[in-house]
């Protein structure tokens, strides 16, 4: 029953890419980052220095204080 219910999740994320759909798909903004932690804290550095108020946590002074 746990082995078919695994095999249904599985396969229902497989979709048929057509071929005009490829480009869109091979941009570089659709590939998954190579070191998400590095890029979170690079974000949480620009957004602390900057004084912009990101999405990711509470906004800080310009200084780059919390």
């Amino acid at each position: 029953m746990l082995s078919t219910f695994a095999l249904a999740a599985l396969l229902s994320g497989c979709a048929a890419v057509e071929p005009w759909e490829r480009g869109t798909l091979a941009k570089p903004q659709m590939e998954s980052p190579p070191h998400p932690l590095q890029g979170a804290l690079s974000t949480h550095v620009y957004n602390s220095r900057e004084a912009a108020s990101g999405g990711d946590s509470a906004g800080g002074g310009g200084c780059g204080c919390y």
